[in-house]
């Protein structure tokens, strides 16, 4: 035979209406939050699974952030570089100018503002550092402004950029070149307003009036220099937007990526809402009932049969 006791019945009651509080609790988070659970220790055996999701896609979306800094740098690149192209086409237009009307008396002008316009170019900045910089992105990588510090200063000392060009890491295997360097891109046509400058500066000079034989022949050869120092500078906007293409299309992939990873953590993850309110409903109930069994108990203690 058992024996019933009236500290017996109470205990009883009062862990009914704790285990009762306890699954309330648990029914309102999951309302609340619309997730099965606020931690690791709630997921259960499914938590290192659910982990392991969370991983990947971070680490997809650390590649995504990436992929998306790099197209911005790009585009800042395009337009730099588009830069620097059109003042070595308007330094060839210059001369092709100065040919055909026999007169180079503003010719001089032109061709320092497209040495100017290729410097300002080459020193383009993207977020506060230099575009062609390499990792000596904090200074200018082009150390002269006009053309007469360009014919002073020596070949070596005319450009400040070191030789480590930009590299980006887009995915686990993926690596691309995603920047250039100053005088990679500029060395060609420095070289080119070098020596207009230093024939004007020379014997030959100065480049002003109607063009002598020898001045003519010099500026033809100069224009076709140029032309091939234009070519060079397109196949290197081709080549950067082409990179620009390149991980544009990454990024769609990863974003899908992160995509699907994101709907395999939220099915592992998210709760079952009619469930969690039906839960909430009978769990309230149950409260209540146990709350109520607590109150009947102090009027039917066995002390009162004992009196």
């Amino acid at each position: 035979m058992n024996r019933v006791s009236t500290a017996g019945n109470y205990q009883s009651a009062l862990l009914n209406l704790m285990n009762a509080q306890a699954q309330q609790q648990d029914a309102q988070n999951r309302v609340s939050t619309q997730k099965i659970a606020t931690d690791q220790a709630g997921f259960g055996r499914g938590a290192e699974s659910l982990t392991a999701l969370k991983a990947a896609q971070n680490r997809v979306q650390g590649f995504l952030d990436t992929g998306d800094a790099v197209v911005a740098r790009l585009e800042s690149q395009d337009l730099a570089l588009n830069q620097v192209g059109d003042a070595i086409s308007a330094a060839k237009t210059a001369i092709g100018e100065a040919l055909a009307s026999e007169s180079t008396n503003v010719f001089m002008l032109a061709i320092q503002n497209q040495f100017s316009a290729a410097q300002s170019g080459l020193n383009a900045q993207h977020q506060g550092t230099y575009l062609f910089g390499g990792a000596n992105s904090t200074n200018p990588p082009v150390t002269v402004d006009t053309l007469a510090e360009l014919t002073a200063t020596p070949a070596a000392d005319v450009f400040a950029n070191d030789t480590l060009a930009p590299i980006s890491r887009l995915g686990e295997t993926s690596s691309v070149k995603t920047g250039y360097l100053a005088d990679e891109v500029g060395a060609e046509v420095f070289q080119i307003f070098r020596e207009i400058q230093a024939y004007n500066d020379g014997p030959n000079g100065p480049l002003t009036g109607k063009p002598t034989d020898a001045q003519k022949e010099f500026l033809t050869l100069q224009m076709g220099k140029l032309g091939t120092a234009s070519t060079n500078v397109i196949n290197v906007i081709a080549r950067n937007g082409s990179v620009q293409k390149q991980i544009e299309a990454t990024n769609t992939s990863n974003a899908a990526q992160v995509s699907a990873l994101g709907e395999m953590v939220n099915k592992k993850t998210d709760a079952d809402l009619a469930k969690a309110v039906t839960d909430l409903q009978l769990s309230q109930i149950a409260v209540q009932a146990s709350a109520q069994v607590i109150s009947q108990l102090s009027q039917v203690s066995l002390l009162n049969y004992l009196r």
